[in-house]
């Protein structure tokens, strides 16, 4: 759906908040550039001044992007951001929640050895985040919207080397199906996309990634790995009213992969 016509107008008058665009091969960017091709106002978050540079040169083919500092870890930060957006826009209609991390020990050390801190950390930040960004946003979204979370296979089954991700991602699927209770009343929708093995900054941390990406090709029944732009294309689907009846979902794009047999 990225740049096609067909949907240039399909999210036009909505607004939404992108946070995890890294860099211009991240799947968070790749979701926004979709919204964007139909019609969405974006704002996007970084995290750290560092990051700031990266993330202005990224989305600088938007246009006059809005661009927020945000560390997820940090309740003082979310309030300060969803009330600079409120002052801004006044009301929010979507969010996408594109946020993972692990220390780096817990990749690369056999799972059995996750030291507490380091699995509190990948908790924090990969799934107990949704509750504290989809509860800020909540308010904003008087009349509804739709709130899209990032997960991997690696939530369901063992994947190698995603070791602590995997049970962090688990929680955050967990997450999405109690918050669609909390949030259905307001009329907000939250499901998560399961994204299959995608070339990113993120996966390359993973171990045994291009294995990875060569079983993927091997087994799903498309015979290939996904492209980064059929991620946004889901997110830009579950932004717009045709996905109003779908809410506490998983859904993969991941060229068929979760189907097949181990």
């Amino acid at each position: 759906m990225s740049g096609n016509s067909a949907y240039s107008s399909l999210l036009s008058g909505k607004r939404g908040l992108v946070l995890g665009v890294a860099n211009q091969n991240s799947i968070a960017w790749a979701c926004a550039r979709s919204l964007a091709s139909a019609g969405m106002e974006i704002a996007v978050t970084y995290q750290g001044e560092m990051m700031r540079d990266r993330a202005t040169k990224t989305v600088a083919e938007l246009g006059e992007v809005p661009l927020y500092d945000l560390d997820v870890q940090s309740d003082e930060q979310i309030e300060r951001v969803f009330e600079e957006i409120r002052e801004r826009w006044g009301r929010l209609d979507f969010v996408l929640h594109s946020v993972a991390f692990a220390p780096k020990a817990a990749m690369a050390n056999p799972f059995i050895e996750t030291q507490r801190a380091d699995f509190l950390t990948a908790h924090d930040v990969s799934a107990y985040s949704l509750v504290a960004i989809a509860r800020a946003a909540r308010p904003l979204m008087p009349a509804g919207g739709s709130i899209v979370t990032m997960s991997y296979y690696g939530s369901q089954k063992a994947v190698p080397g995603y070791n602590v991700m995997g049970v962090a991602k688990a929680a955050l699927e967990a997450t999405v199906r109690y918050l669609a209770i909390d949030l259905g009343a307001s009329g907000i929708r939250i499901n998560a996309i399961s994204a299959g093995a995608v070339n990113t900054l993120a996966a390359r941390g993973v171990a045994h990634f291009r294995d990875l990406l060569k079983i993927t090709a091997e087994r799903a029944p498309l015979g290939r790995a996904i492209e980064v732009d059929e991620v946004g294309s889901a997110a830009l689907f579950l932004a717009s009213d045709l996905a109003s009846g779908i809410t506490g979902d998983v859904m993969y794009v991941d060229a068929g992969f979760n189907i097949t047999a181990g």
